[in-house]
């Protein structure tokens, strides 16, 4: 098969992906023959909860939003997907329906494997059952830290945390030493992600910004201070 039509950028977070790149070159050169790119606009479906799993995906550019569907009937935000992170293997090796929801957060590109060549590489490469095992083994710690954190830090530190989490993975470098954080995310998604009212966050994020560790812009969050962060998100 031919390579999946990615632009370099695209292609270079493939390969810059923390768990893609420890891989075999053989079993990264063969998960990309399997692989086609697809396009996805703002806010379009790659996924629904309940569905039969078909394919497995990487995140070439953009993000996923991962949601799920509250007792009130409104979608909230569980995660979302950064470039050079896999999704959706899960269903593929149980043959359970999805457990959420996954829509494109901005224009996203997707780096996808049906199922049968997902099957075919398991089949082929020993390797990828260790790595993926590996790959859950980290989902499971992050959603165990997640929980602690939910149940013993107060909203601020957990913030903090939030921050400092959405500037390693979409932090963009500026002048002054400043980090960006490309994702663009409203107050009530940030909300969402912490389990709490868009108000308290509105609130805390002010905190933060008087502390001097962040700048608050339209949809965008400036860090100014990685280690005021890091010290705010470990309250004493």
């Amino acid at each position: 098969m031919s390579s999946p039509a990615l632009t370099i950028a695209e292609r270079q977070h493939i390969d810059d992906g923390p768990w893609f790149s420890k891989l075999s070159t053989a079993l990264r050169q063969d998960i990309l023959s399997r692989a086609s790119a697809r396009r996805l606009a703002d806010g379009e479906c790659a996924a629904t909860r309940g569905s039969v799993a078909q394919e497995w995906c990487g995140v070439a550019s953009g993000a996923v939003r991962v949601s799920s569907v509250s007792l009130a009937g409104k979608q909230v935000a569980l995660t979302y997907v950064e470039p050079g992170a896999w999704f959706g293997d899960i269903a593929l090796f149980d043959g359970l329906p999805r457990t959420h929801d996954a829509h494109a957060h901005g224009a996203t590109t997707l780096l996808t494997v049906r199922k049968a060549d997902f099957k075919a590489l398991l089949a082929a490469h020993v390797e990828l059952y260790d790595a993926l095992l590996r790959l859950n083994c980290r989902r499971l710690r992050l959603m165990f830290d997640a929980l602690e954190d939910l149940n013993t830090r107060p909203l601020g530190a957990r913030l903090a945390r939030q921050v400092l989490l959405l500037a390693r993975r979409y932090g963009i470098g500026e002048d002054g030493g400043h980090v960006r954080i490309g994702l663009a995310l409203a107050q009530e998604d940030l909300a969402q992600l912490l389990g709490a009212s868009r108000q308290r966050v509105n609130q805390e994020l002010k905190a933060l910004e008087r502390e001097g560790a962040l700048r608050i812009e339209p949809s965008r969050l400036i860090v100014l201070s990685r280690d005021k962060l890091l010290a705010l998100s470990e309250p004493a």
